[in-house]
C-alpha cells in the first residue's frame, strides 16, 4: 500500500536540485519526502525565469509533474523547515528520516554595505524577479520608478531585470554598472537578444575605447570583447519603445545619493590588476556622479542561516574531507568546531553554491547530491525509516497547513481555467490565501 512507504530520506527545497535529487533517490529504491517553503515546486524554475518564457517554463512543470507522480516521492508544500518554525531539522531525524538533502537555495542576497542602501529607489534585483514572477509575498511589493535606472552586476540577470524595465515601465535610460571590463561580463548571448537592439551603439563604441589601455595591459583583446558582447545583434528583438542601455565599465558604486530617495550613485573608477592569477579590479580613488532614480542590485546571492547549520560567512560549511565524494565535489557539510562531518546531512544546488548556474546545472548537482546520499546510506545500518501515514500524522499534530499533489492538480487546473477566462498565455494567483482557498484549505 501507498501509505506503507517509508520514506528514508528528506529532501528540503523543491527547485530542480531537489526535484531532480528525488528522483534519482527513488529510482534507487528510496522513499523521499520533499518539503517546499513554497506552495508550488519548482523553486526559481518557477519563480525565477522570464514571465514570457513559456515554452521553457510549461516543459520544466511537465517534468517536475512526472516525477512527483512517483509513488515513492511525497510532496509536503507550504512548509518552511528551519530554526523556530514549526519543523527543525533534528525533528527529521527523530522522526525516523536516516539522511536529509538540503536543496532549498540560496534565499538572501549579497549587499556591498555602502551608504545610501536603505534609501526608497533602492532594490536587489531577487525582490523584484520574485516579484514579477508573483511569487508570494514578494508578489504584492510596490515599486516606483524613475527615468533613469541603474543596475549593478554583469550577469544573466541583470539582463533580465532590464529586460523587465523595457517592458514593464517606463524607464528611459539604464545604466549597467560593471566592476570589471568587457572581457569578464558573465550574462549569455541568448540573454542579451531581448534587449540589445536598446543597447546606445555610438556610447558603448565610446565606452571600449575608454576602457582599451586597461584591457591590453592586460592582453585582452578589446574589439573581440565587444563582439562578444555585440553577438546577439542578429537575433535581437525589436524595440518597442524609445528607450536606451548604457554599459559603464570599470566602476564601482561608493554610495547611493539621495535624501529620503535615489537622486545619485557615486562610483569609483576601477583598474585591472591580477590577483591570485585572476583578472582583478581595484579602485583608482577617482571618483564619479550619476543621477539616476533607482538603483537594482544584482550582485548575487547568499545562504541564510535557517536550518542552524554550521556557516562560513555566507555559506553553509562544505566538509573539507567528504567520505561520500561525487565528481570531485563534496556535497556534505562540516562541523568547523570539531572537524568532523555531520552524519546524515548533505547540501546541494544554491544551497551549495549559490547562485551557480541554473537548472542544468541544479539538475546534475542534485543527481550528484543524490548518489552521496545513496553511498552514506548503503554503509549505515539502515534504520525502517517512517512511514507516509506516520509522517503526515506528526505533520498535522504540530498543525502544518499541508499542500500534497492532489492539492497541486487542483490549483493547476483552476489557474489555467482563469488563463483562458482572461484570455492570457498564463495566470498566476498572487498570494497564498488565494491559492489555499483555491484547493481547499483555510
Amino acid at each position: 500500500m501507498e501509505n506503507e512507504i517509508k520514506m528514508q530520506v528528506a529532501v528540503i527545497g523543491a527547485g530542480p536540485a531537489g526535484i531532480f535529487a528525488a528522483e534519482a533517490l527513488s529510482s534507487k529504491g528510496y522513499g523521499v519526502a520533499l518539503f517546499n517553503r513554497d506552495i508550488k515546486p519548482g523553486g526559481l524554475a518557477e519563480y525565477g525565469i522570464f514571465p514570457d518564457k513559456h515554452k521553457l517554463k510549461n516543459g520544466l512543470r511537465t517534468q517536475f509533474r512526472s516525477i512527483l507522480n512517483s509513488d515513492k516521492i511525497s510532496y509536503y508544500g507550504n512548509i518552511h523547515i528551519g530554526v523556530g518554525r514549526c519543523i527543525e531539522l533534528h525533528d527529521l531525524f527523530q522522526w525516523g528520516f536516516e539522511a536529509v538533502l538540503v536543496t532549498c537555495g540560496a534565499q538572501g542576497v549579497k549587499s556591498l554595505h555602502i551608504p545610501g542602501e536603505t534609501l526608497e529607489g533602492v532594490i536587489n534585483a531577487k525582490d523584484l524577479v520574485y516579484y514579477y514572477n508573483q511569487l508570494p509575498p514578494f508578489s504584492l511589493n510596490v515599486y516606483r520608478f524613475g527615468r533613469k535606472a541603474a543596475i549593478v552586476g554583469a550577469g544573466n540577470v541583470m539582463a533580465d531585470i532590464t529586460h523587465f524595465l523595457l517592458k514593464y515601465t517606463r524607464v528611459e535610460e539604464i545604466t549597467v554598472i560593471i566592476r570589471r571590463g568587457p572581457a569578464e561580463v558573465k550574462f549569455e548571448k541568448k540573454e542579451m537578444e531581448p534587449i540589445i537592439s536598446y543597447l546606445d551603439l555610438q556610447a558603448f563604441d565610446e565606452e571600449i575605447q575608454r576602457v582599451s589601455g586597461e584591457m591590453i595591459k592586460m592582453g585582452q583583446d578589446p574589439q573581440k570583447a565587444k563582439e562578444a558582447i555585440l553577438a546577439a545583434l542578429p537575433k535581437a528583438y525589436p524595440m518597442e519603445r524609445n528607450a536606451k542601455i548604457l554599459f559603464h565599465f570599470l566602476a564601482s558604486p561608493k554610495q547611493i545619493i539621495g535624501e529620503k530617495k535615489v537622486s545619485g550613485i557615486e562610483i569609483e573608477k576601477n583598474e585591472l590588476v591580477v590577483k591570485n592569477g585572476e583578472t582583478s579590479a581595484t579602485g583608482t580613488g577617482r571618483l564619479e556622479r550619476l543621477d539616476v532614480d533607482n538603483v537594482i542590485f544584482a550582485i548575487g546571492d547568499r545562504v541564510l542561516d535557517e536550518l542552524g547549520l554550521p556557516m562560513n560567512h555566507d555559506d553553509i560549511c562544505k566538509a573539507k574531507t567528504p567520505l561520500f565524494e561525487v565528481d570531485g565535489n563534496s556535497f556534505e557539510v562540516e562541523d568547523p568546531a570539531t572537524g568532523k562531518n555531520l552524519p546524515g546531512i548533505f547540501i546541494a544546488g544554491w544551497s551549495r553554491r549559490p547562485s551557480t548556474g541554473l537548472v542544468g546545472i541544479a539538475r546534475k548537482d542534485g543527481v550528484n547530491a543524490s548518489e552521496a546520499v545513496d553511498r552514506y546510506l548503503v554503509q549505515k545500518e539502515s534504520g525502517n525509516g517512517i512511514s507516509k501515514t506516520n509522517l503526515e500524522q506528526k505533520l498535522n499534530e504540530i498543525n502544518c497547513q499541508i499542500v500534497k499533489k492532489e492539492h497541486l492538480l487542483a490549483l493547476e487546473l483552476e489557474e489555467k481555467i482563469q488563463a483562458e477566462k482572461k484570455g492570457q498565455e498564463e495566470f498566476k494567483y498572487s498570494t497564498n490565501k488565494e491559492m489555499l482557498k483555491v484547493i481547499g484549505l483555510k
